[in-house]
């Protein structure tokens, strides 16, 4: 079996993404079975959404998507934020507080923080898969007790930096 592309090369490197928008989604279905939780269609709807880009994407982004198609009964921007709402509390994506944003978890489920490499020019981004490991060790040697934590780090991906050159 082939080794699990990394965070990065998903993000920043071509990649067969129908093939890694089935996995998470997959993850996501089964992760709400074992949690005994409902994965409504509107929520997956939202997630479909996110899944179908590397991109981080705000509510209303996410808004137009689900009214797109001239559909009768208008969704309103509380329904959305529910969505997110429970989409981020059980793991399955995050938010990137800097753009005020959401992007699709790589690991759906997990909740102890996250690292981010964000692209400023394509802005893509990598979730970095062995996320805040030392400073939430750290964090819990001082003993302080971690209720969120979000590392984001900006600069240029490879393929910018070829082009920005």
């Amino acid at each position: 079996m082939p080794a699990k592309p990394k965070s990065a090369d998903i993000a920043f490197r071509k990649h067969d993404h129908r093939r890694c928008q089935r996995q998470l989604m997959s993850a996501a279905k089964r992760l709400c079975e074992v949690r005994q939780l409902r994965l409504t269609s509107r929520r997956r709807q939202v997630l479909e959404i996110l899944l179908a880009s590397h991109r981080p994407m705000g509510a209303y982004d996410i808004l137009a998507e689900l009214n797109r198609g001239g559909a009768v009964d208008r969704i309103a921007p509380p329904i959305v934020y529910r969505a997110l709402e429970f989409l981020v509390a059980e793991g399955l994506i995050h938010r990137i507080e800097s753009r005020n944003a959401f992007i699709c978890c790589i690991q759906p489920g997990h909740q102890n923080g996250a690292q981010f490499l964000i692209c400023r020019d394509c802005e893509r981004i990598a979730e970095l898969e062995n996320s805040d490991r030392s400073l939430l060790a750290e964090a819990n040697s001082l003993g302080f007790e971690v209720d969120h934590s979000v590392v984001e780090i900006t600069g240029l991906c490879a393929e910018c930096q070829k082009h920005a050159g």
